[in-house]
């Protein structure tokens, strides 16, 4: 149900003319499912960085343009600037953001690179976890030399690029070479500091970055530095992996800062930072007041953090999406220096396409389409939101049960409950819209074309796909509600007694929704010629319903009891 984003960040050898700029990310524009989020051009650096995000076949689609164009329109004979580069289009990271692993975007540098070089002959080097060897995973060895020793790698068989032109010919000295890989994602943040001192900010910053300090001898401040036998510094490493940090004032806001690149957040989250630079400066007598983000960061991370922070103070996590987000930003203090706004800093949410969607309307909105004229939403939708308010008392009860005095050695069992609870309210809402998505397929499906045996069959065809669609849409929600029950019974047997009604009311929803979503299989039924599939869904539906009905009985058995007990 959940789509795949990854971020695509190519670096153009072109920061001056701003023509040249947007031809390239016109190219990016033109690709639908794709964002274009922003576009940074250096002066001095004569390059060009170009933040996009989509799902991962619309983004190697639209870096392969930008790169073709980039290919056609800069010319490397005669580019200078102050930052390394070897070609037109000098880097191009692919970067995991959700629903996908780093494997399969590896996948999709590769296929990119292989295109690239296939297709435009461009020498193509593949670096960091998209490279095939120990030796090309750091871009500056790929990039060693720069574009004025391009000519004399290319004759280098240690450097023969993975894909494309190995020759340094007239097209190549035109284009250079492109590094193309698959990294994780960087967030650039900094953290706030009651102090002006950008001494003691670096100190700070040198306890927690992963390089550390300088070991010196005597005097841990003034003693003369440590060297090794190749005279390089000795370093005592910092507290936390993959971080990178520096102390520094901002006059704007009359304050020290520990600037930090996190190269890794799944090693090093941005809670995790937070909390040690905190641990950190208290140890130096400085406070840490809040935090600043920096351009964009996943909603995973900042639901990660959400979680990380009740976790600390054992909460229940299984909270919705939006209380989450509202811890986070309180916790890591977002909204010190300026307001914090998720809809303009989360990938995801810059990514939401505005559509009419059901579950926004109001309950009163809800109930007045469901009354219209209009045969949609009808009784698949309904159920799908019966079971969501089903499973969602069952969910309460656990929140509350986590919360309960007396009950502090049982939070973490509610709060697995409640979160479980949570995933399941999300994918029944989903399936209140899918429902009547599925329903207007079929509305279209008879609407196709109908004179030609070519058509005849073409519809027939959209028409029985269709149907099976709708068919599969309201088992799903007969799935969800079975699997509610395990939360309602858990509730009921476990929970608060208080509210143990609030758990039999939910197993009577549950139970609403699976027959509510069986009637719906059944009628579906009618309109599918493949027997096998009709026949395997139709038994999979009562074989589901008959559960539920079996686990309601027992929930509403033992809310009973315990209402006779109180």
């Amino acid at each position: 149900m959940q789509k795949q984003l990854i971020e695509c960040v190519p670096n153009f050898s072109e920061g001056r003319d701003m023509t040249i700029i947007k031809q390239i990310t016109d190219e990016i524009e033109k690709v639908e499912g794709v964002k274009l989020l922003d576009v940074d051009p250096g002066a001095a650096t004569n390059r060009t960085v170009v933040t996009f995000v989509g799902s991962p076949d619309e983004v190697i689609e639209a870096a392969y343009h930008a790169i073709k164009k980039a290919s056609e329109i800069i010319d490397m004979k005669h580019h200078h600037g102050e930052h390394p580069r070897f070609g037109a289009t000098d880097v191009c990271p692919l970067v995991p953001v959700s629903n996908i692993t780093m494997e399969e975007t590896v996948e999709y540098a590769r296929k990119l690179a292989k295109r690239v070089g296939d297709e435009l002959e461009i020498p193509v080097y593949c670096y960091e976890n998209a490279a095939f060897s120990e030796e090309r995973k750091n871009l500056a060895n790929c990039r060693s030399g720069e574009y004025e020793g391009l000519a004399e790698k290319l004759k280098n068989p240690d450097w023969k690029p993975d894909f494309g032109s190995d020759v340094y010919n007239e097209k190549v000295a035109k284009t250079g070479a492109t590094a193309i890989g698959a990294r994780d994602f960087l967030v650039a943040y900094n953290i706030n500091l009651n102090t002006t001192s950008t001494r003691r900010a670096n100190a700070i910053a040198f306890d927690v970055r992963e390089r550390g300090r300088v070991k010196r001898i005597g005097n841990p401040i003034t003693g003369k530095i440590l060297k090794d036998e190749k005279g390089n510094p000795v370093m005592i490493p910092g507290s936390l992996k993959a971080v990178k940090a520096i102390g520094w004032y901002i006059e704007e806001y009359g304050i020290a800062q520990i600037s930090m690149n996190l190269t890794n957040i799944s090693i090093t989250p941005v809670h995790v930072a937070f909390d040690e630079v905190c641990k950190k400066a208290n140890a130096r007598g400085i406070r840490v007041t809040g935090s600043e983000l920096v351009g964009l960061i996943p909603l995973n991370a900042m639901l990660e953090a959400g979680k990380y922070f009740l976790r600390k103070q054992k909460r229940s996590l299984g909270v919705d999406r939006d209380e989450l987000l509202k811890i986070a930003i309180k916790s890591l203090g977002l909204n010190d220096l300026k307001p914090f706004n998720p809809k303009e800093r989360i990938i995801e949410f810059l990514l939401e396409e505005k559509e009419s969607k059901l579950t926004d309307k109001s309950l009163i909105e809800f109930a007045n389409e469901t009354a219209s004229e209009s045969p949609a939403p009808g009784g698949g939708s309904i159920s799908a939101y019966v079971g969501a308010l089903g499973v969602s008392l069952g969910t309460m009860v656990a929140n509350l049960s986590a919360h309960k005095r007396g009950w502090d050695d049982k939070w973490e069992m509610f709060s697995d409950v409640a979160e479980k609870g949570q995933r399941i309210k999300e994918d029944l809402l989903f399936l209140v819209d899918e429902d009547t998505n599925a329903f207007n397929k079929i509305m279209d499906a008879f609407k196709l074309p109908n004179k030609t045996e070519e058509e005849k069959l073409y519809r027939r065809k959209a028409i029985e796909d269709a149907s099976k669609y709708a068919m599969e849409v309201p088992v799903k929600v007969m799935e969800k509600s079975y699997e509610s029950m395990e939360i309602l019974r858990s509730m009921a047997e476990n929970g608060n007694p208080n509210s143990v009604s609030d758990a039999g009311v939910g197993a009577l929803c549950a139970l609403t929704a699976a027959e509510g979503a069986f009637l719906n299989v059944k009628i579906n039924a009618t309109g599918i010629t493949d027997q096998e599939f009709k026949s395997k869904l139709l038994k999979k539906g009562e074989q589901l319903l008959e559960q539920t009905k079996n686990c309601k009985s027992e929930v509403l058995n033992t809310v009973e009891q315990k209402i006779q007990s109180l």
